[in-house]
This record gives structure tokens, sequence and C-alpha cells, in this order.
């Protein structure tokens, strides 16, 4: 019996060196994210609407990254509430996705909030140009309320898009650029 010798064509190299590139452009890196961004958004609440400041800071954090907000919501008598959040994300072992390092277990290992105890489960996704934050939490009485936090990159800054949904049902949208701050 006899083999043919194997000898790849140019175009077959050019083809594998293609699909290399893309996956390696498909690799999901919080790279591009990273920096300070504030804008302000108009909400509307009960008829009425209300200015919030919104910022946002995202840092690489080996091996993960972190996700610090605020909000600053203005009252009709003047006072002003502001509202902080952090959370540090660890990659899971899916391409893209990060789970919440929010307290640390018996062993000193870093893992999410229990929902079941009414914190939190917080998780995090990089999909194309887009970075999602969830978060689920589920009340007393088996009910819940998801958050969506979709901060896309555009030019100058990020497009941030929040919806809120309890029980099934879309409670509150909010949508607002945020311009990059000089780093």
């Amino acid at each position: 019996m006899r083999y043919a010798r194997f000898q790849p064509s140019m175009r077959m190299i050019t083809a594998l060196l293609a699909v290399l590139v893309a996956s390696a452009a498909q690799a999901q890196s919080i790279t591009p994210f990273v920096g300070n961004y504030i804008g302000t958004a108009e909400v509307e609440i009960d008829g009425t609407v209300k200015q919030r400041d919104l910022s946002v800071r995202i840092e690489e954090d080996d091996p993960g990254f972190s996700v610090e907000w605020s909000t600053v919501t203005y009252r009709d008598d003047g006072r002003s509430k502001a509202k902080s959040y952090s959370v540090s994300f660890l990659p899971s072992d899916r391409e893209g996705i990060f789970g919440a390092a929010m307290k640390n277990n018996v062993f000193g290992k870093a893992v999410p909030l229990d929902p079941m105890k009414g914190e939190p489960y917080v998780w995090g996704r990089i999909e194309g140009e887009t970075l999602t934050v969830y978060s689920l939490h589920v009340h007393d009485r088996g009910g819940y309320d998801l958050q969506q936090f979709d901060r896309t990159l555009a030019e100058g800054g990020l497009q941030l898009d929040f919806k809120s949904v309890r029980n099934g049902e879309v409670w509150r949208e909010i949508s607002a650029f945020l311009k990059r701050e000089d780093q």
C-alpha cells in the first residue's frame, strides 16, 4: 500500500491562520473597558423626570477585574442620595463568563454571595464590545429582581443600558452615555 505525503497548500495555511486569528480576536478581554466613566441619565419615576449622576470604574485585577459604580439621585427638596457598589469578578470555566468574588469561604477562596440568604447573586460576561453585569435578588416570598447593566464600548466612552425586571415584568429601564475620563 502506498501513502501520499501530505503537503498543505498556501490556501490551506492561509485559511488555518485566519481561523486562529479569528479565535484570538474572540477571546474575551476586559482591557478595552478599563477606565473611569461619568455621565447623567434622566429617569422617569411616577410620571416625574429625575436626573441621576452616574459613574463607573473598571479595573483589571489579575486574574479577573473589578467594577465599581455609583448613582446619585437628586430629590425635589434639594437633598441627594448616593449609592455605590463594588464587585470583583473572576474567570469561570466558560469563555467570557465571570463569577463574582464577593466574599471568602471558610477556605479563603473568593466566592459569590448566596441568593437564598437574601444576598444578590452577581455574574458578568463579555460578549463582543459589551460588558454585562447581572444581579439577581431573591425576595423573602420567592419572587425576584434581576438587574442587567450593559456597558457597550462607544466612541469616547460607554453606552449604558440598564434594565430591572421584577418577577418577569420590566420595572425600570435607563440609558445613558458615560464619557471616558482621562486617566
